[in-house]
């Protein structure tokens, strides 16, 4: 007799195993912490084993749970693919999306093509700016989504992914090399200053800021002419570039985590496709830029 997986179930896992919380995916899923924590035990009993741990600083996947976890993903990304297929006449209107410059093209270009032509009544103004500023659109209404880069240890949206900061430079290049450490970031308001001001300060390393107000283009030709260094997430470094060893002499940068946020009136399927477009794109694997 076939057996039948529970699509709702496997959605509530993968949230909380993504989130490493049952509080932040229950507001997620609108659900309360309690049918979460039903709904975990009931998908537990269904595999015979035990998929989430607690842990003093949040919820941790088991051995178990982290290969249930890669064998669901691609059922719920087909579930919600075959639903907007179904309710795509539905879905118009204007909706306001803001993302960081560093992935517009290495994390979401495809996926926002592929949003624009399976609907085509959306009218989707795109927003480029420094996550800072994303997010202060998004609170006051100026935004209907955003995704926003953040420091792991701070709270607020949907966590889709966490990525690690790293040192980049030109290829071959010696940059790393000079003293004071020059370094060239996207503006003055780039949400991996604080970190990088940090970590150097810790290691009392002295550095200056070559150029950081012409935007990414102009930070990637800064960077490629061998002129200065600068901080990307891992996943959205170049081809072309380097990610400077660990072995360099430059202090380690802590990891960032990709979330995305929602204004108040954000609501309906517009947005929830289009969120969904957003997540899936987290879910995949991803090449550097």
């Amino acid at each position: 007799m076939a057996r039948n997986l529970d699509i709702a179930l496997l959605r509530t896992f993968a949230t909380v195993a993504d989130q490493g919380s049952m509080t932040r995916a229950s507001d997620i899923l609108h659900l309360t912490q309690g049918a979460i924590s039903q709904q975990i035990a009931r998908l537990e009993a269904l595999v015979g084993t035990a998929l989430l741990l607690r842990h003093p600083r949040g919820l941790r996947l088991t051995p178990a749970g982290e290969r249930f976890l890669g064998r669901i993903r691609p059922l719920i990304i087909t579930n919600d693919e075959i639903w907007s297929e179904i309710e795509r006449g539905d879905v118009s209107g204007p909706v306001r999306l803001g993302l960081p410059f560093d992935l517009v093209d290495s994390c979401f270009a495809a996926s926002l093509k592929s949003y624009c032509e399976a609907f085509p009544k959306v009218e989707l103004t795109l927003v480029c700016a420094a996550s800072p500023d994303l997010l202060d659109m998004v609170g006051r209404g100026h935004l209907d989504l955003a995704v926003i880069e953040r420091a792991v240890d701070s709270e607020g949206g949907e966590v889709l992914a966490i990525d690690r900061l790293v040192w980049v430079g030109a290829r071959a290049g010696q940059a790393h090399k000079r003293s004071p450490l020059p370094i060239s970031l996207v503006g003055e308001t780039c949400v991996f200053r604080p970190a990088v001001s940090e970590a150097l300060a810790e290691e009392k390393l002295a550095s200056r800021m070559v150029f950081e107000t012409g935007g990414l283009d102009a930070t990637r030709i800064i960077v490629k002419m061998d002129l200065a260094i600068s901080a990307w997430l891992a996943s959205t470094v170049p081809a072309d570039f380097d990610i400077i060893s660990e072995d360099a002499g430059l202090p380690p940068l802590p990891s960032f985590a990709i979330t995305l946020h929602r204004a108040n009136g954000a609501r309906g399927a517009i947005f929830d496709e289009l969120a969904r477009q957003l997540r899936n794109a987290m879910a995949r694997p991803r090449l550097a830029a």
